[in-house]
């Protein structure tokens, strides 16, 4: 129950890092206001707050992101370490069939160890 919900927030931190990364502005979007172009300080978050507020957030996504992926790695680990080898299970479980044909110890063959030819 907790590695599906850790992955569910774990995608939707990753998908909005995406979205808010490609909301920001690049660095050279700034030099257009500095020569007179644009009443950006008029703007809901000021001449510089959309970009800050931006960037902090797309910051806390990341955080989150991070610690939602370490969280999961842990969880997966100690849940993988748990389980034992299939192959540790396969030799402690064999027992000895008495059905089964058993080859002298003295390494001698006998006519009935040997498969029937069929004629024809």
């Amino acid at each position: 129950m907790l590695t599906s919900v850790l992955t569910v927030i774990h995608l939707v931190a990753a998908i909005s890092i995406v979205v808010l990364i490609l909301l920001q502005q690049g660095r050279g979007a700034d030099m257009g206001a500095a020569f007179g172009g644009g009443g950006s300080s008029q703007s809901l978050f000021g001449s510089r707050g959309s970009a800050t507020f931006l960037s902090r957030v797309t910051g806390g996504l990341a955080l989150l992101f991070f610690i939602t992926a370490l969280s999961l790695a842990y969880i997966y680990t100690r849940e993988s370490a748990t389980t034992s080898s299939v192959v540790k299970e396969t030799t402690s479980g064999q027992t000895t069939d008495s059905s089964l044909p058993v080859a002298p110890a003295d390494g001698s063959r006998s006519d009935s160890d040997m498969p029937a030819v069929p004629k024809g």
